[in-house]
């Protein structure tokens, strides 16, 4: 292999100490430092965007515990020999993740937080109980590490444990959170009017942020990542001195994705820069303020599958990182059908975007839906201009473009009229072509179309149409065999349908491409591959034009 890929490692020494290749984002630690000088900042990205990896390099780069610089050797932060004599392992570096905060209810997710604030603890048990600190902060640590903290004290925690550190070291401490909205995504979930869940785990992210962010005289600064920013008034009040960036802002876009350049890079390093046209239509496409970046957990997994084998067609790495639920909430929510045609077929849409939000409210309007999506990465701005908060928005790739394929159409071909569906079946098993073709048309009017109206779509619609019926259905799309596009059989009824479809170019060539898909079923004897005993088969040619079908029988 040309270089070696480390597919999901988010611990920055062990990804550079394995010989990995790194593309290289260290400049952030200066840009971030030098030409920011925030006391809390707070990034807002997409997942699978390189957040925690990049939070581990600074904890790498800051933790005054560790001699970093042969894992930075030859990386661009190096470059700036002053700074890294003033920053570099200088200062003591509390580093927590609430990923893996989550729970049925908030009892669970108390447990689960619990769980990660002791292993905190047992991470820095070896400095924390000095002598030196306080004994009633060392009584609270301990308790932490037993899990046995109640909420209220949980609060006060990551400040009482910052205050030890600055005991022991004499110096302030850098506190970096991961994924800090994690818990109340999850309690937003798993909500009811009944346990009032997110509400109290509101309370308690509120109260652990607020009181080590605010007017906090152990902090040096504070680095906070997450998919959304939660709204000022909701968690960060009081907190000075805060600056949020999401995917709407120029700065630090270059930080979090791979840009077109890096990507070129790591393609020549790797011997693969003839596969450079399927990445970008695949895995680029993403707008964070001006500039252009690539999803870099598709890219690394997609480099890493080329490397194993060259043959390796593209994958939608990122579906099955997390929940996409999302898409199907609001979709369920909201007449936006026509919106999200348009968009799935390459269109833009202008809509109103909010970059604060909460999960309480996050399906209670349209625009929250747009918002969403956006910061979340089922959308992106589409080219570098905006008007105000009005955003103009597209599917970024066809990886994303799938996801809205398989989460949007679905949803819609599960919602249509069944007592439209019925009659459908009901005239085509009777031989009416016109009702059949009217009845096929309401239906696809009704449902959402992508990729241009591909034949494979109205394959597909015919297909989940009969199967949702119950029928037991063979498609040659699926199969790959000389067979016809659908075969339904009824054994109950001893029936049988063959249909062949085509997609016209026009209205005007629909009755032609019917005719043509009958001839195919003939000339191909597309008969002979039922089972002998079926008393009656219909033979069906069906031509699609847009949202129209236009149906024929032998």
């Amino acid at each position: 292999m040309a270089i070696q890929i480390g597919v999901g490692r988010e611990d920055f020494d062990l990804l550079r100490k394995s010989g990995s290749y790194y593309v290289d984002k260290t400049e952030l630690i200066y840009d971030l430092i030098h030409n920011a000088d925030n006391a809390v900042t707070l990034f807002t990205r997409p997942r699978r965007f390189g957040k925690t990896l990049n939070m581990s390099m600074m904890e790498s780069f800051f933790d005054i515990e560790r001699d970093s610089r042969s894992v930075f050797e030859g990386l661009d932060i190096l470059k700036h020999e002053d700074f890294c004599g003033k920053w570099m392992n200088q200062y003591p570096v509390l580093f927590l993740s609430f990923k893996d905060v989550e729970g049925l209810d908030f009892k669970s997710a108390y447990v689960s937080l619990s769980g990660v604030m002791s292993d905190l603890c047992f991470r820095y048990s070896g400095v924390l109980e000095d002598d030196k600190v306080d004994p009633i902060d060392r009584s609270t640590f301990a308790a932490l590490k037993e899990k046995r903290v109640a909420p209220a004290a949980m609060k006060s925690s990551l400040k009482t444990i910052m205050r030890m550190m600055y005991t022991v070291y004499g110096k302030p401490v850098i506190l970096l959170i991961d994924e800090y909205d994690v818990p109340l995504s999850k309690a937003s979930e798993k909500n009811t009017s009944h346990n009032h869940y997110y509400d109290k785990m509101l309370d308690l992210v509120k109260g652990m942020l607020s009181i080590s962010l605010k007017t906090n005289e152990y902090l040096k600064f504070a680095v906070i990542t997450g998919c959304l920013r939660i709204a000022k008034e909701s968690i960060f009040t009081g907190t000075n001195n805060f600056i949020s960036y999401s995917v709407l802002d120029n700065r630090f876009g270059e930080y979090f994705g791979f840009t077109q350049t890096e990507v070129d890079k790591l393609l020549r390093e790797a011997e693969l820069s003839e596969h450079s046209d399927v990445f970008r239509s695949w895995y680029n496409g993403y707008m964070f303020g001006d500039t252009s970046v690539y999803c870099p957990w598709d890219v690394v997994n997609y480099v890493s599958a080329l490397l194993y084998d060259s043959n390796a067609e593209p994958e939608n790495y990122w579906r099955n990182t997390s929940s996409n639920g999302v898409i199907r909430e609001f979709v369920g929510r909201f007449k936006v059908k026509r919106k999200f045609e348009t968009l799935m077929n390459g269109g833009t849409i202008t809509e109103t975007i909010s970059d604060e939000l909460t999960y309480d409210i996050l399906h209670e309007t349209e625009q929250n839906l747009w918002s969403v999506l956006l910061m979340t990465g089922y959308l992106t701005k589409a080219g570098s201009s905006s008007k105000g908060n009005m955003v103009t928005l597209k599917i970024p790739n066809k990886e994303i473009a799938g996801i809205f394929r398989d989460s949007v159409v679905v949803y819609f071909k599960d919602t249509l009229d069944t007592e439209a569906q019925e009659n459908l079946m009901a005239a085509l098993w009777a031989g009416d072509t016109n009702k059949a073709s009217e009845l096929m048309t309401e239906l696809l009017w009704k449902t959402i179309s992508y990729m241009d109206y591909h034949e494979d779509y109205y394959h597909a619609f015919i297909a989940g149409l009969f199967v949702g019926r119950g029928y037991e259905t063979e498609s040659n799309k699926e199969r790959g065999l000389g067979r016809p596009d659908l075969q339904i059989l009824d054994e109950d009824n001893r029936r049988a349908m063959i249909i062949e479809t085509k997609k016209s170019d026009n209205e005007a060539q629909m009755e032609k491409d019917c005719n043509k898909a009958l001839k195919q079923i003939v000339d191909e004897g597309y008969a002979k591959y039922l089972d002998e005993g079926y008393k009656t088969v219909f033979c069906y040619g069906i031509s699609f034009y847009k949202k129209s079908a236009m149906i024929k029988k032998l």
